[in-house]
């Protein structure tokens, strides 16, 4: 609109010297003037008829004040050149509370403190992921305006995070019950930022702290803890070995009693012969002597 307001400006001019005295040379600036101005009144119109929205955006009409009903998408789109049109992104945004300095989207400590049900304070860093919803954007608009992360996201999740909190201990946030409040804080925010036109896609718990007392007792049971886990496999794997070897001992006493009972006079004839034709095979010369019995010492030379 702003070639519009400047052709009318140039028009005008024109027109007040319309007709100059004879011989002065605005006469012909005055028939310029007027060519110009209208130029760029047709100029601006034609341009302010067309607005192009960028990716990941749409575009919410307001007319002399009055939000408009529709969106505008994506792409080249022709409008009423009196509308002024309002971009909303409605790709994810992320919205972070942290106690780092340069985490967060307010400078400084932004870590959201709250009471457990013991009564101790807790330390929470968290990140909301959501976005708005296209067609609800008009409604965003007129009901609460381009600064709903800070009138909705950044309140309702501080609120609902103190909230539910409240129902559980310090050591249960902080270890077992960590994945339990994270979903149940999520579904909560989640209904009251469907009613306001917002979706939420995740909530994320990136940080728990607690007091340094209660810290330092938690790491004292879980090293007591893992201790014990440790002894306990010490004593599983003894035990294990025990087994085994009284199974192996088992086994030894099994084949010695077997073999014991199997060993017969004529089987250890048997196996004395064959030793002897093995030790008459070598090429070696050999003294073999055999003990007192029924078979007399045998002498080979070779």
């Amino acid at each position: 609109m702003v070639l519009v307001f400047l052709g009318l400006i140039i028009l005008a001019i024109s027109l007040t010297i319309r007709r100059p005295a004879p011989g002065s040379p605005f006469g012909q600036f005055g028939r310029i003037g007027r060519f110009v101005g209208f130029g760029l009144i047709v100029l601006g119109l034609l341009s302010a008829c067309f607005v192009q929205i960028s990716p990941g955006t749409v575009g919410v009409q307001t007319l002399f004040g009055k939000v408009q009903p529709g969106i505008l998408t994506e792409g080249l789109n022709l409008v009423n050149p009196l509308v002024e049109v309002i971009h909303f992104d409605i790709r994810t945004q992320n919205y972070t509370m942290s106690g780092v300095h340069d985490e967060s989207q307010r400078m400084g400590d932004d870590a959201i403190r709250v009471l457990s049900s013991d009564g101790l304070e807790v330390v929470i860093d968290l990140t909301a992921l959501f976005r708005v919803v296209p067609e609800k954007a008009p409604d965003i608009l007129r009901t609460i305006g381009q600064g709903y992360r800070d009138v909705i996201v950044r309140p309702l999740v501080r609120t609902k995070i103190r909230d539910y909190a409240a129902y559980y201990d310090a050591v249960s946030l902080y270890s077992t019950k960590r994945d339990e409040f994270q979903q149940r804080l999520s579904d909560a925010i989640e209904k009251d930022f469907k009613e306001r036109g917002l979706i939420l896609e995740q909530v994320l718990i990136r940080n728990i702290n607690l007091p340094p007392s209660v810290k330092a007792a938690i790491e004292a049971k879980i090293n007591a803890e893992q201790e014990a886990q440790k002894m306990k496999f010490i004593l599983d794997k003894e035990r294990q070995e025990a087994e085994r070897k009284r199974v192996e001992a088992q086994g030894i006493a099994d084949y010695q009693r077997i073999l014991t009972a199997s060993l017969t006079d004529k089987l250890l004839q048997y196996e004395q012969i064959k030793v002897q034709r093995e030790l008459a095979a070598s090429p070696n010369a050999k003294i073999v002597i055999m003990g007192s019995g029924k078979t007399a010492p045998i002498l080979i030379n070779q």
